[in-house]
């Protein structure tokens, strides 16, 4: 009888659970300027070892005390931060929330620790650990320096390093118009990392085969 072995996403990076995270904000500084969206895509694996979003959470949030608001970030964006219909909430409470979602699919997927994934990653790293020291919030379950940024790897495998570029070169949708909100940018940076690690298996790069050199 032959068993059929089911691929776990926990094989795949080594460990790694994998979070596509975006994050708007008003300035490039993380200690002083205020994150204003934040969105966070887990991942999956089918049973045929291809990868594919899971589970959405996002956050218009509330500058912290003090905050610097530069105008042009804020112009850049689109985002004002003083409209009551936005619904925010404080940093704290939407970390916590993207924390628990996390922590909750380490578990699931037998996972060590997760790893944000983002287009030019270290800028939205920065602005989360930052964010998440400022809350006072300990149980941080993303590794405190390792990133995959799709930026990198949308240069070698497409050529291309603007998102927006790279989401067309894969032959993937991309409204202009709804760039720079972070649940959009999220959800095409998710299904354009999925595609190159798709793309990869396709091409026979995964499951990994051992090469014999000759002696």
């Amino acid at each position: 009888m032959r068993l059929t072995i089911v691929p776990k996403l926990c094989e795949r990076f080594r460990g790694f659970y994998p979070v596509v995270i975006d994050i708007e904000t008003s300035g490039f500084d993380p200690k002083l300027n205020a994150i204003l969206e934040i969105a966070a895509i887990t991942l999956k694996m089918t049973d045929d070892g291809w990868l594919e979003p899971d589970k959405t959470l996002q956050f218009n949030v509330n500058p912290f005390a003090d905050a610097i608001l530069e105008p042009t970030a804020l112009a850049f964006n689109g985002i004002d931060p003083n409209n009551p219909l936005r619904g925010a909430v404080d940093e704290k409470e939407a970390i916590e929330a993207i924390f628990k979602l996390v922590r909750t699919g380490i578990k699931a997927n037998d996972c060590t620790r997760a790893v944000i994934v983002a287009h030019n990653a270290h800028f939205d790293h920065s602005f989360l650990m930052t964010a998440a020291e400022r809350a006072g919030i300990k149980r941080n379950p993303f590794h405190p320096f390792a990133t995959f940024d799709t930026a990198s790897l949308c240069g070698l495998a497409f050529g291309q390093t603007v998102l927006a570029k790279a989401c067309e070169s894969a032959n993937i949708p991309f409204d202009h118009k709804q760039a720079h909100s972070a649940l959009y940018d999220t959800e095409k940076t998710a299904i354009l990392f999925c595609e190159i690690v798709n793309r990869f298996k396709r091409l026979g790069g995964w499951p990994l085969v051992e090469s014999k050199t000759e002696e």
